[in-house]
């Protein structure tokens, strides 16, 4: 049978998403760099936490526990980092290349 408790949390779970995706699809996509950055930041957090959990970690399902989680969390961190480059770079002038001289031109 399912505890008090743990119907709580995931009564708490399910209102997150709800909360976290309302918020997401409402951001314009100008705001969405920043808010990027804003959240590799916290990935990055989330890397040393699980890097914590695997080091301190004593049974061999822990370890790879742990070593899955540094996995995910990195391809989180490095994959944010790529997402953020790449929508940069939608903002950063197109560098042409110059006209070539008109015939008789010096």
């Amino acid at each position: 049978m399912i505890s008090a408790h743990l119907l709580t949390e995931i009564t708490i779970f399910i209102l997150a998403v709800f909360v976290g995706f309302e918020v997401i699809s409402k951001v314009p996509t100008t705001l969405h760099t920043p808010l990027m950055s804003a959240t590799n930041a916290i990935h990055g957090i989330v890397l040393v936490g699980a890097i914590l959990i695997a080091g301190t970690a004593d049974a061999p399902l822990g370890w790879a526990a742990g070593f899955i989680l540094v996995v995910l969390a990195s391809l989180n961190v490095f994959g944010g980092y790529t997402v953020t480059e790449r929508m940069l770079e939608m903002f950063r002038p197109k560098v042409r290349p110059p006209k070539p001289p008109a015939d008789g031109a010096q």
